[in-house]
């Protein structure tokens, strides 16, 4: 059960080690990238009604998705004559405009112009545009799947991934809680990384259309996670969250001698100023330092050829697929592990495959393939090829299929005493014309029986997208939480799993934060057989009403709490969080009047602090922006005042274009009437502006359940401001009738949240935003939203207090919303419509 190495293979694998980090686990080495001096290489041009062979292609959601890509695209055009393209989804006409009154789709239009003219500067002359709605902002993938038909724009990547050819792929982060539409887009490429390999797949394209599967050798997502220093030395310093992550880096302070010494840097700053709607030609300049200059990381998702090992090289995660490696395989070949498993359990054996494939001519009679484990991991393999030539009986050690594929299958058994909850990776290497290519597989040593909190709806979502589309490597990437209301209870969940071969028992502990007890700390489960889940429930109630909320509470925003489980085969131990959200009791009223001005007495709740920054510049002190709020309920509708103090009034807008209101200072008010909605799409929620060019306040709701003016979507709508003269800030008072909300009011179980937006610039481009209940993104996170109790509302009907995101038993049902779908349309755009005749790919 040993492995058999020559002096270059194992040399090999000790570089393998050093670069991918240890097997057992260590933080990974990363890919240097000094700095490019060859000559530039121009942009190959496309004859009309030619076709375009593109090297790398990213898959983004809107215009300006690539945009923190482009000195890496830049750099690798000009010394590589790497030629990027671009799929975005959609146009984003459901994006601000700080430059002008567009919306929809003459917005899509401009954003296309800029996205064009942006990319340009770093050599990308090809941008396909799928024609999907940018409807609104949302955290929900599964709304976004749903608008957008997932099935119907896989076909168009798969389409545009068939016509280009590229060998690389580059996406975003498929993991929530990130923009929805992000998300999607990044599943979309890595569903398309496999499909279009697949001649099954949408076989129609084939068929009917004359393309061929197309295999692409390797997929990256844009970022990494972890922590590193900016300077020339970014890549090899950088250390990942995740040991056992493949991250390379790209140094932006590469210089550029086709623009006159510039760094990448610098041009690509000045393409991102380009996307001048969103507000991002007010960037600040790039750092000259290289001291302060850093990297544009890339995480690997999955490969089909060699990983590269050289860290001299600034395209080290294009070589074996773009890029040739004089001393590797030959470009061209294939190389790649797969698994039977991706949870193993200790001294229990699974099943690894390498697989090979060369192009035509190369002599594989003398190759071999071999694999490195961690120490004390046993591995069994086949004998050599040279030695089943010999000997007809032997063992086969290659599989050679039809399409000359090699295969070969290792047994691998892990040592006793492999950390559970750890991942470990398995590596190996194969030689070819001379020639040496590793590559290598993520794993998981899995606890006998492990306990996770039940995770929120969109992260069960994302979590079986990983196994259903085999990247079950992503899938821990998201510390499970739960939303609890200050003073309040809710159930926790912890979701018990036996991994082990043998029926097991035991009991699950919860380790709560100060401030927060369970009903009992711990729980039993009994006998639960092999493979199988059951659910043990915890009753956690808040006993310190005086903690932080917010993400002021806790580590960053979450409480820790620690999730033990154990079994007579060992203990696990898991990580969880509590979001601590504030709350608040909505009292009657039959006194208010919405006039703009808050009279003693008309508000009789506690005030609402909005002085929490979520996003954007901490202000310099609560005279630049801060707020306070108070809430009430009438027969008809709820009243919600908002006295917000600010130094400087940003740009005063005309009614017509009064919406996008973080462009400038602005209030949002938002509702869930039954505290349940998975996403925005069941919530109201409105935007107000304290005034505009005429001098009246303006209202449209916005990411909702019905977006649009007041008057269309939520008719009976009041709202009054005044401003303060000297202006030291202002006051609005708006009344919003039960009738607007998607549902009929649960009054034991709403949520609200309330957020205001500062802008000190006439620039239509916000810089700060507070609130009541905030973490970054809250606008989207309907969970983390306060809890509102309406006193005395429907009492004699009222419904049992529920937990976040528990649908309430005979809660009303909710409105189907009315989501935006005005879209532009390639066949509408003179550009795509010019690009398409350039180069083949229909439109």
């Amino acid at each position: 059960m040993t492995n058999r190495f020559t002096r270059s293979t194992l040399a090999l694998l000790v570089t393998f080690g050093l670069v991918f980090g240890t097997l057992a686990g260590p933080a990974a080495a990363r890919q240097a990238t000094p700095v490019a001096t060859p000559e530039a290489s121009p942009v190959a041009d496309v004859e009309p009604g030619g076709t375009v062979d593109l090297d790398v292609l990213f898959v983004g959601a809107h215009p300006d998705d690539e945009a923190f890509g482009l000195a890496a695209y830049g750099q690798w055009n000009e010394y590589a004559g790497v030629e990027t393209g671009v799929i975005t989804i959609t146009r984003g006409e459901g994006g601000g405009n700080a430059v002008g009154t567009e919306e929809g789709p003459a917005l899509g239009l401009l954003r296309e112009d800029e996205e064009r003219r942006a990319v340009g500067s770093a050599g990308i002359e090809h941008i396909f545009n799928l024609d999907k709605v940018d409807f609104y902002y949302t955290v929900s993938a599964p709304l976004t799947e749903q608008v957008w038909d997932y099935e119907d724009t896989l076909d168009r990547v798969v389409r545009v991934i068939r016509a280009t050819q590229p060998e690389v792929i580059i996406t975003m982060n498929p993991a929530p809680p990130t923009h929805g539409h992000h998300q999607v887009a990044a599943r979309l490429a890595v569903d398309a990384f496999y499909a279009a390999a697949d001649p099954e797949a949408f076989p129609e394209q084939i068929d009917d259309e004359g393309y061929s599967a197309w295999s692409v050798s390797s997929i990256y997502q844009n970022g990494a996670s972890g922590e590193g220093e900016p300077g020339p030395d970014c890549a090899t310093t950088f250390v990942p969250n995740e040991p056992t992550d493949t991250v390379f880096g790209v140094w932006r302070g590469t210089v550029s001698e086709a623009n006159g010494g510039v760094t990448w840097g610098e041009i690509a700053l000045e393409g991102q100023r380009l996307y001048a709607s969103q507000g991002w030609a007010v960037f600040p300049d790039a750092p000259t330092d290289p001291a302060e200059i850093g990297c544009n990381n890339f995480t690997l998702i999955d490969s089909r050829v060699a990983i590269s090992t050289d860290v001299e090289s600034t395209t080290a995660m294009l070589e074996n697929a773009i890029v040739d490696n004089p001393r590797g395989l030959p470009l061209g070949t294939q190389f790649y592990l797969t698994t039977d498993t991706f949870d193993v359990r200790p001294e229990e054996a699974f099943t690894v495959t390498a697989h090979a494939s060369v192009p035509e001519g190369v002599d594989v009679s003398a190759s071999t393939i071999d694999l490195v484990a961690p120490d004390g991991w046993q591995i069994a393999e086949a004998d050599d090829l040279a030695t089943q030539q010999a000997d007809p009986e032997a063992e086969p050690a290659f599989t050679v299929g039809e399409d000359g594929t090699i295969t070969q299958e290792f047994t691998i058994i892990p040592a006793a005493d492999a950390e559970p909850n750890t991942r470990y990776r398995i590596g190996a290497s194969f030689g070819a014309d001379g020639g040496i290519g590793v590559t290598g597989e993520v794993l998981r040593v899995a606890p006998a029986v492990s306990g996770v909190l039940e995770p929120l709806p969109d992260i069960a979502q994302f979590q079986d997208w990983t196994e259903s589309s085999n990247v079950p490597h992503l899938k821990n990437l998201i510390l499970p939480v739960a939303a609890i209301a200050v003073g309040g209870s809710r159930d926790l969940n912890v979701i018990v799993t036996n991994n082990s071969a043998e029926e097991q028992s035991g009991s699950v502990t919860l380790e709560l934060p100060a401030g927060f007890e369970a009903d009992s700390a711990t729980q039993a489960y009994d006998a639960l057989a092999a493979g199988e889940s059951a659910t043990v429930t915890f009753s956690v109630a808040n006993m310190d009403e005086t903690l932080a909320t917010s993400n002021e509470g806790g580590e960053e925003g979450t409480y820790p709490v620690t999730v033990t489980t154990e079994s007579a085969a060992g203990s696990s131990v898991e990580q969880a969080g509590l979001n601590f959200v504030p709350s608040a009791v909505v009292p009657m009223t039959d006194s208010v009047m919405v006039d703009g001005v808050i009279d003693e007495g008309e508000y009789t709740g506690e005030p609402l602090d909005l002085s929490r920054v979520w996003e954007g510049d901490d202000p310099d002190d609560a005279a630049d922006a801060s707020g306070t709020a108070w809430l009430a309920w009438g027969n008809d509708g709820v009243y919600v005042a908002v006295e917000v103090q600010d130094e400087t009034l940003g740009t005063v807008l005309t009614p017509e274009d009064a919406k996008r209101h973080w462009r400038t200072d602005s209030v949002e008010i938002a509702i869930d009437p039954l505290g349940t909605a998975a996403n925005t799409s069941a919530t109201f929620k409105v935007g107000i502006f304290p005034t505009s060019t005429e001098g009246s306040p303006q209202a449209y709701r916005d990411a909702d359940a019905y977006q649009g003016p007041v008057a269309e979507t939520a008719p009976g709508f009041e709202v009054a401001s005044t401003l303060s003269e000297p202006y030291t800030g202002y006051v609005l008072e708006t009344f919003i009738p039960f009738d607007a909300l998607p549902a009929d009011l649960d009054p034991n179980n709403a949520a609200m949240n309330i957020f205001i937006y500062d802008s000190d610039t006439q620039d239509r481009t916000g810089q700060s935003r507070l609130g009541w209940s905030v973490w970054n993104g809250v606008q989207g996170d309907t969970y983390r939203w306060g809890k509102t109790t309406f006193e005395g509302y429907g009492a004699d009907a009222a419904s049992p207090v529920a937990d976040g995101a528990t649908a309430v038993t005979g809660s009303a049902e909710v409105d189907e919303p009315v989501v935006p779908l005005d879209v532009a349309q390639s066949t509408q755009s003179p550009q795509s419509i010019a690009q398409s005749a350039m180069d083949g790919v229909p439109l």
